[in-house]
């Protein structure tokens, strides 16, 4: 997976926002005002940062070379996953898909309602 598909199926999600309130090398996507992706446009080794539910930050470390704790964020809920590593595409848009579940079952009740979600992560 490149850095542009990581973009597009962040984009595909609902109601998903786009910025760079951390300067031009920092893509952020936000669900209803509130961070659950940031891709680094850097040049480095494309990647991406995820919020991951506390259950398996560490195991997905331990599976995949592709993820890292995340650097600057709370390690306990955000990985980092290099999209050119071991994790395939349809796993890496299941980790984002996962981030932006993590942040939707924060909002409060009556916003989670417009956000009908067939599975339990």
């Amino acid at each position: 997976m490149n850095i542009e598909e990581a973009r597009q199926y962040c984009l595909s999600l609902k109601n998903v926002t786009e910025g760079l309130p951390f300067g031009d090398d920092f893509l952020v996507f936000k669900v209803e005002g509130k961070m659950f992706a940031l891709l680094p446009l850097d040049g480095n080794e494309p990647r991406i940062t995820l919020k991951c539910h506390p259950d398996f930050t560490d195991e997905l470390r331990d599976h995949f070379s592709a993820v890292e704790p995340a650097w600057h964020f709370n390690k306990k809920y955000w990985n980092t996953i290099f999209l050119d590593r071991d994790m395939s595409r349809e796993d890496i848009c299941h980790w984002i898909s996962h981030s932006y579940w993590e942040v939707i079952a924060k909002l409060p009740k009556k916003i989670k309602l417009l956000y009908p979600h067939e599975s339990d992560e």
